[in-house]
């Protein structure tokens, strides 16, 4: 897989800073950060750095430039919020990380009630001060629609967001509590269904609750949601797992998935699992392509670098496999499929004894008994110990009794698969299919099936099971926003109104302001600087301050006038954007520059 290293227009939001005299008011401030990257990523043109690898950084010493090289990020937006009775300040600052450069900041006072509000306003000034730094982006009117009008559930949403984001059995439960708050105030809050179904989901999978129990919930919230808004991204990523792990049905797996994509192509965990699905169906190409999508937008997610770990075990690179599985472990030593799939890259390197210890080792509560089972009885296989591996099989194929043991049926099938005796795992493979048994989904095309693939029947399997996964809907290259009779006519009324009616002598003038002035809407004049005049909206505004405090400098009644006052004249309005656009476009300081002017006057005189 090819390491990508793309900075180009990619901001990462920190998580903004509590600085209220309430510790507790944490909850909403993690709440502020996660509405502001959700709203930010639904910018086509902008790559977003998901909420997980963002609050990575939380609470931990780094600089900004270390955790821009970390995320590979062009900009960072930091800020604090702060709440004192009914009213909340939001600070936030954007920040070129390149050299540490702050070219934009910005304070909002306003009353709690009117917090979603403020959120739109803040999303979008932040987008608009983006597009002037960066270059084109295509802004709508709104990036954050309200999701309930009642203050109270979205508060309770906002707290069990943020006991939910902290993985573990005890704070997810907290955060079901919170969500069944936030629908008793609004009981048709989409995304707080979303986020039970989420919830149950987890305890489910980690078997913290009853699996059958969990798994039943999630169902019955996934579903409601899905009532209430077929058009929620989060109800087709859960509709996907489901049809994945409890239905054993790929086909609607796939459907699911892409319509998540669909509706919100920034969504790291949809982009993972598309690519898992093309693993699994051997589309490597396809599963390489959105992985590094996820990658590029999540990288320091334990998940994302799981997914990282199994394409390479995938593509039986099992010592690029090895060492992410390990340091996944170091990290956390019960992240079960890092070292359920660690096992098998030590089978393959046939590490068999080292393995059979390691298992022998671990403490009973990280593997499953069947898994641990699954796993030895393979290994002793591979290894040649028939004595033991006999001993196993019988124990597995009394266990594969079960109609819900999953696990045994996986293991079972690929003990039969390397003993050779395919009519027998393909005999259970069609009993399994029948109970629904998904762990097949990942076992049939997993690379221990070794010679199983050879066996005439296993392309006619291979096509039920999977099918063939469509690719996303292509999108067709936009067509411009103006055509080129209109933008050449545009672009000339453009630069002709800056040079007359001088706009950039105004400090606070904005891309808006701007596109009000030449009766043009802002996406197209951002298109228009960036396509025709070959500037980003700073760049063609601080051009004209530059020309105009060139002229200043050059009228002697300005003497006695100081360089940085000078600069303020032009509608400069900050001493490091004046010192370095200086620099950047004359190759020379200020002072500098006014050095050459007395000399070439001195020298006219002579």
């Amino acid at each position: 897989m090819k390491e990508t290293n793309l900075k180009d227009k990619t901001i990462a939001v920190l998580p903004f800073i509590n600085i209220s005299a309430n510790v507790e008011n944490e909850y909403f401030c993690d709440g502020i950060t996660e509405e502001i990257i959700n709203a930010l990523a639904k910018i086509e043109q902008l790559k977003v750095i998901s909420r997980t690898s963002s609050f990575y950084f939380k609470n931990k010493e780094y600089t900004l430039k270390q955790i821009a090289d970390q995320l590979n990020a062009e900009v960072i937006l930091e800020g604090s919020v702060r709440i004192a009775g009914n009213k909340v300040r939001i600070t936030a600052q954007l920040i070129l990380a390149a050299n540490d450069f702050h070219f934009w900041s910005e304070s909002w006072n306003r009353k709690l009630e009117n917090i979603l509000e403020i959120q739109d306003e803040i999303s979008l000034i932040i987008a608009d001060k983006l597009r002037e730094e960066l270059g084109h982006l295509e802004i709508k009117e709104h990036l954050i629609e309200s999701k309930t009008v009642n203050l109270d559930a979205y508060n309770y949403y906002l707290k069990a967001r943020y006991h939910f984001n902290k993985w573990n059995p005890v704070d997810v439960k907290t955060s079901i509590e919170m969500f069944n708050r936030a629908i008793e105030f609004d009981p048709d809050y989409t995304d707080a269904y979303v986020g039970l179904a989420d919830a149950y989901s987890f305890m489910a999978t980690t078997q913290f609750m009853q699996p059958e129990k969990a798994w039943k919930k999630t169902v019955e919230y996934t579903y409601k949601a899905y009532e209430l808004n077929q058009q929620n991204a989060g109800v087709h990523y859960l509709l996907a797992n489901l049809s994945f792990f409890t239905d054993c049905n790929f086909a609607d797996a796939q459907k699911h998935i892409l319509k998540s994509l669909q509706l919100r192509p920034s969504y790291p965990e949809a982009q993972q699992f598309i690519a898992f699905l093309y693993l699994l169906s051997g589309e490597i190409k396809k599963a390489e392509h959105h992985l590094q999508f996820a990658l590029g937008i999540d990288p320091l997610n334990q998940e994302t670098l799981f997914y990282k770990a199994y394409y390479h075990y995938r593509t039986r690179e099992f010592e690029k496999a090895m060492i992410i599985f390990q340091e996944l472990l170091q990290k956390n030593p019960k992240n079960i499929p890092a070292f359920v799939v660690h096992s098998y890259c030590m089978i393959f390197q046939k590490r068999y004894d080292e393995l059979l210890q390691k298992i022998e080792d671990i403490p009973k509560d990280i593997l499953i008994p069947h898994e641990q089972l699954g796993i030895v009885c393979l290994t002793n296989i591979l290894k040649g110990d028939k004595t033991n591996a006999k001993v196993q099989l019988k124990k597995l194929e009394k266990e594969a009794e079960n109609p819900a043991a999953f696990q045994a049926h996986s293991y079972l099938f690929l003990a039969y698969a390397n003993l050779q005796m395919f009519d027998k795992a393909f005999d259970l493979l069609e009993r399994s299919l029948k109970m629904k048994s998904s762990v097949l989904l990942l076992s049939y095309s997993d690379p221990l099936v070794n010679g199983l693939v050879d066996d005439k029947r296993y392309v006619r399997y291979h096509k039920k099971l999977y099918g063939h996964l469509p690719l996303p809907k292509v999108v067709t290259k936009k067509k411009p926003l103006l055509n080129k009779k209109t933008a050449t006519e545009f672009a000339n009324k453009v630069v002709d109104f800056t040079q007359t009616e001088k706009p950039y002598l105004n400090p606070s003038v904005s891309l808006r302001d701007l596109a009000n002035q030449v009766e043009i809407h802002p996406n197209q004049l951002s298109w228009l600087l960036n396509e025709y005049v070959g500037k980003k909206f700073n760049e063609f505004i601080n051009y004209y301050r530059l020309e105009h405090f060139k002229e200043l400098a050059k009228n002697p009644e300005n003497a006695h006038i100081s360089i940085i006052g000078l600069a303020y004249e032009s509608g400069f309005n900050s001493k490091t954007v004046f010192n370095t656009f200086f620099k950047k476009e004359l190759g020379i300081t200020p002072l500098e520059y006014l050095k050459n002017l007395d000399q070439e006057k001195n020298s006219s005189h002579l």
